[in-house]
């Protein structure tokens, strides 16, 4: 008879240690690294090394990039995070954004967008909040902080300061 129990300690014990023992074999110190960096403890789902996607991708759940993808990509509720092998050149709305790979696109985070020291970002990023670690790339614009058309307040002290567009804007540059 089958013991659910019995099985189950098995077969994680024998995956962890299958995938522990494969890494350092490649190279030592990329395996140490990608050890000690999460792939992504909240991702539903994930798009590996291997895989290559042309085309739209939406939905509602935290997604793990480490292939290639190529198109648009809105998770506008959901976390979008670029792994270290991950190659990305397609438009991205997501709530948060986090950059460990290569992207070419604009990059909407609703709440932050996060440049880790592997990350490269070519495009447009608009966010919140914006955290670029030592040793990323970054090249394009950036709008970063609350968008002041939501207040009459703010819109008003804009009009007031001079009448643009710009004069009202919280961080607005251009980083080359």
């Amino acid at each position: 008879m089958w013991k659910k129990e019995g099985s189950k300690p098995q077969g994680v014990t024998e995956i962890s240690t299958a995938t522990s023992g494969t890494a350092p074999a490649g190279n030592p110190s990329s395996g140490t690294a990608a050890a000690n960096v999460p792939v992504s403890p909240r991702a539903a789902a994930c798009i590996s090394q291997g895989i290559r996607i042309k085309g739209e991708v939406s939905g509602k759940e935290d997604l793990f990039i480490d292939g290639n993808l190529e198109g648009k990509l809105d998770l506008s509720g959901a976390s979008v995070t670029i792994g270290p092998n991950g190659k990305v050149k397609a438009d991205i709305e997501a709530r948060e954004i986090i950059v460990r790979g290569s992207v070419s696109g604009k990059l909407s985070g609703r709440d932050r967008v996060q440049l880790w020291n592997t990350g490269s970002v070519s495009g447009e990023v608009q966010t919140d909040r914006l955290s670029i670690e030592d040793g990323a790339v970054f090249r394009g614009k950036v709008e970063a902080g609350k968008p002041q058309g939501k207040s009459s307040e703010a819109s008003s002290s804009a009009a007031a300061a001079g009448g643009s567009s710009k004069a009202g804007s919280v961080a607005a540059g251009t980083a080359i």
